[in-house]
């Protein structure tokens, strides 16, 4: 897909997919999120930089950290992510952040910014990844480190046959290359060809717990990365896709409880 028509896609994605975004995958991404914030190791006083921010779910926890005078400034390319934490930031007093639109390869700062630069899960989604990498180190000061954590391999995990499923249906191609970063080594070349130095790799499984179909199915159409293309769907042809994407999670289902397994990868780099 031609990258301005892929970043087109992800916006207004993303922006269908954002009232249902925490209520699908907030305890599901719970593990990747606090990996990263263990291995960003943020400090009072520290100026941050996030992009991808979706609905703050990293964003209020991170500003937390480096109150009182630390300053969190979070990016997305959806609008009503941002405004649903922007909402989130003000229902919490929290007072020592600011939300941006932004393309994260296009980031609207000067050189030598920012102390910590984090990414939560939005990488994948990039035309350009390492194009992204390099902005953040180019934003980051001399010492500063970025981290940033991506889905792992295809193979580990369960819930990956959303994608063909979606594409039989209609040529979405949301996320061609979206397993890439994760696998292998990938994301730790990607680091190394933006510049950074002293890296570190963590890869670690985990389980997607839904509760019932309902919820398993609202993770993945209304609530995820294939929601644009969702939407043109009637309802027979949703009909199809929900049939065929819960045959697809059944071998992960015990006890009406869908434990569908998953991979993260989380990789820092200093500058």
């Amino acid at each position: 897909m031609e990258p301005r028509l892929q970043r087109r896609v992800q916006r207004y994605g993303w922006d269908k997919a954002a009232k249902f975004y925490d209520d699908s995958w907030k305890e599901q991404l719970k593990p990747a999120q606090d990996k990263l914030l263990e291995m960003v190791s943020l400090k009072s006083g520290e100026k941050v930089l996030e992009t991808s921010c979706g609905t703050g779910l990293v964003t209020i926890r991170a500003a937390r950290q480096i109150e009182p005078e630390g300053e969190l400034i979070a990016t997305d390319l959806s609008q009503k992510m941002i405004d649903i934490a922007a909402r989130l930031a003000k229902k919490r007093s929290v007072s020592n952040v600011s939300f941006r639109r932004m393309d994260a390869e296009e980031l609207e700062f000067g050189e030598n910014e920012f102390d910590a630069a984090f990414c939560s899960l939005g990488l994948m989604y990039f035309p350009f990844p390492v194009k992204a990498l390099k902005e953040m180190y180019r934003v980051l000061k001399p010492g500063g480190r970025a981290v940033v954590a991506v889905w792992g391999e295809r193979k580990k995990c369960g819930w990956a046959e959303i994608f063909p499923i979606v594409d039989r249906k209609v040529a979405s191609d949301v996320c061609p290359l979206f397993f890439q970063q994760g696998t292998g080594e990938t994301l730790i070349y990607s680091f190394r060809e933006a510049g950074y130095r002293d890296l570190e790799f963590v890869r670690f499984q985990v389980s997607l717990n839904y509760s019932s179909q309902k919820q398993a199915l609202m993770a993945a159409f209304d609530g995820g990365a294939v929601a644009l293309a969702y939407q043109k769907f009637d309802e027979q042809t949703k009909e199809d896709v929900h049939n065929e994407y819960l045959a697809s999670i059944e071998p992960f289902k015990k006890n009406g409880i869908y434990q569908i397994p998953g991979e993260f990868v989380v990789v820092k780099g200093m500058k």
